[in-house]
């Protein structure tokens, strides 16, 4: 009888609407657990192209690009870790040393800046010059980008070589990633007696979080926290390994000139001001530029530039002179 069909259907329905809602939400979940990954795995992307920068090859040397006579030099980094290479510019009969710290996604020729023009500049000023890669822009055993943790020791490497080399002044000139580097050197170094940084890039959250949003709007809870979790793994270094709150802080021994542009996207110039508020050194200074670029400062402004480069190196001499005096007159 036809009513007798009807008690045994609702089960019936009722197994296939379990079974649709099972199917749904087990369609949504594989969705979200899709999308969950595509969200890791762009910020592993990220992490792992922040870490493995693109450098291009040496296109010249010092004797093509300026006629100035070198040395290919090969030297340790502090740690013993690698093996650096780089030249070696002498300055007959000079002391004083200018060790270069080029910047992220760069090798030692840094052709934006540019770097040899700068080389040739302080050579003229009776300065020896050295020049070289850091691990991340080697054409022989390329290692990761680790925003200064490895670089500074790095950079400490060539800091010893200018001294085996006779320097009894070594003024540390760096760019972008470079003069973090160089500050971050700074903290456990005695053999600084000057730096000239420009563009100031401190690798921290704040300045890796720009620097993600100038490419894709990620928003920065949770981009930040997978990111600091992403990095130990695929390069080894956590951004707690690196001292940028130190940095921040410190009130350097040595002298130092900040220059920074107001248009800097990579770097925000409120950085620059802030570590060269801390400076007490009589002879540090800084210089922020009105609409000037990242690490193009010397191509936007080239006298100005100069002229303040020179002006600080000159009042380092004179500190050294005094200093120097006031040490024979102790005695």
């Amino acid at each position: 009888m036809p009513n007798e069909d009807k008690p045994n259907s609702i089960p019936i329905i009722s197994l296939r609407m379990i079974r649709v809602k099972h199917i749904v939400v087990a369609l949504l979940l594989s969705v979200f657990f899709f999308l969950l990954f595509c969200f890791i795995a762009l910020h592993g992307y990220i992490a792992w192209v922040l870490s493995n920068p693109t450098v291009a090859p040496l296109y010249s040397n010092p004797y093509l690009a300026k006629g100035l006579a070198y040395e290919e030099i090969t030297f340790p980094a502090k740690d013993g870790s690698r093996i650096m290479q780089g030249w070696y510019i002498p300055s007959e009969g000079a002391k004083k040393t200018i060790v270069f710290s080029h910047g992220y996604g760069a090798n030692r020729e840094e052709s934006w800046v540019p770097m040899y023009d700068l080389a040739h500049y302080a050579h003229s000023l009776k300065f020896n010059v050295v020049m070289f890669d850091y691990g991340f822009a080697s054409k022989i055993n390329k290692d990761i980008a680790t925003g200064g943790k490895k670089e500074s020791q790095q950079l400490l490497g060539a800091i010893e070589y200018a001294k085996e080399k006779g320097a009894n002044e070594i003024v540390v000139w760096g760019f972008s990633m470079g003069a973090g580097t160089a500050l971050q050197a700074g903290l456990v170094t005695k053999d600084v007696d000057a730096m000239i940084l420009d563009s100031t890039f401190l690798l921290e959250p704040d300045t890796l979080y720009h620097n993600i949003k100038q490419n894709i709007d990620l928003p920065r809870q949770p981009s930040l926290e997978i990111m600091e979790l992403l990095f130990p793994v695929l390069n080894g270094t956590g951004l707690n390994q690196i001292p940028y709150s130190k940095v921040k802080s410190e009130d350097y021994p040595f002298p130092v000139l900040f220059m920074h542009g107001t248009m800097d996207e990579k770097a925000p110039y409120p950085i620059a001001e802030e570590l060269a508020a801390n400076q007490t050194n009589p002879y540090s200074d800084s210089w922020i530029v009105e609409d000037s670029h990242h690490e193009l400062l010397f191509r936007e402004h080239p006298r100005e530039y100069l002229r303040r480069v020179s002006a600080f190196l000159g009042n380092v001499q004179l500190a050294r002179i005094s200093g120097d005096n006031g040490s024979q007159a102790s005695k």
